[in-house]
């Protein structure tokens, strides 16, 4: 879960309703620029992060007792493992954009421990078996995952309340043409992309956030009951050219 400090406490978001987000911003997308299978795309991009706890036995609070930020996790080959175990049931090309999503996330493990390795390695070989028994070469499918890459980011952007004051500009990523873009938040509120990726010429995404006012929890249970019965709120943003 991504977890943003409030003036009330905390704000919660949980990575499933963050994946939704970057599906709202992919949904944008301009036409010329999509992917074949785009309303598998989206699927994909929509529940990449499907199979993601919350938590795990210590590392849902931090050691002073505060809600864990998911950066704060150490890797787990369970939790990988079932976030592929969930894409397959949908279909070959989630399995390779979320495949992909993890070699992106977890390659930098590499050379730490064997079971990892061998969890990577099978990645790849999946890969390769996935784009020959979907038909699309390894350009075509990078460009696919690409997109779910910028848009992830983005979305952890507004999630994380990262976009800079005084108008100033982040670095968002490559997209899937191989440009650099970057974010502003102009002091009309107003969230501009340079260059401009999307088909609208505006547009509105937005996410749901649980909020807590306890700042300490003696364990995952409390923090488990306080988040079922927290007030939820939306957050929105409005994007411009």
């Amino acid at each position: 879960m991504i977890v943003n400090m409030v003036p009330e406490g905390w704000e919660i978001i949980y990575q499933q309703a963050h994946a939704l987000l970057a599906m709202q911003v992919a949904f944008a997308w301009r036409t010329a620029d999509r992917p074949e299978r785009w309303v598998d795309t989206l699927a994909a991009i929509a529940q990449h992060d499907d199979g993601q706890r919350f938590w795990a036995g210590s590392i849902g609070l931090t050691p002073a007792g505060a809600p864990a930020n998911f950066t704060m996790l150490p890797f787990s080959l369970e939790q990988a493992t079932q976030v592929m175990t969930e894409a397959r049931y949908q279909g070959r090309w989630r399995c390779l954009l979320t495949s992909m999503h993890l070699s992106f996330l977890y390659e930098e493990l590499r050379g730490q421990n064997p079971k990892t390795d061998a969890f990577l390695n099978e990645q790849l070989e999946n890969q390769k078996r996935w784009r020959k028994a979907l038909k699309v070469n390894k350009k075509q499918a990078q460009q696919a995952y690409d997109l779910m890459q910028w848009c992830d980011r983005f979305s952890l952007i507004l999630c994380r309340s990262q976009l800079p004051e005084a108008e100033r500009t982040l670095e968002v990523s490559k997209g899937p043409d191989g440009v650099q873009y970057h974010v502003i938040q102009q002091k009309d509120g107003l969230i501009r992309v340079t260059p401009w990726p999307f088909e609208p010429k505006i547009f509105t995404v937005s996410v749901e956030a649980s909020y807590l006012t306890q700042l300490q929890y003696k364990d995952e249970n409390e923090l488990t009951e306080a988040l079922q019965t927290a007030p939820i709120r939306s957050k929105s943003w409005e994007i411009s050219k």
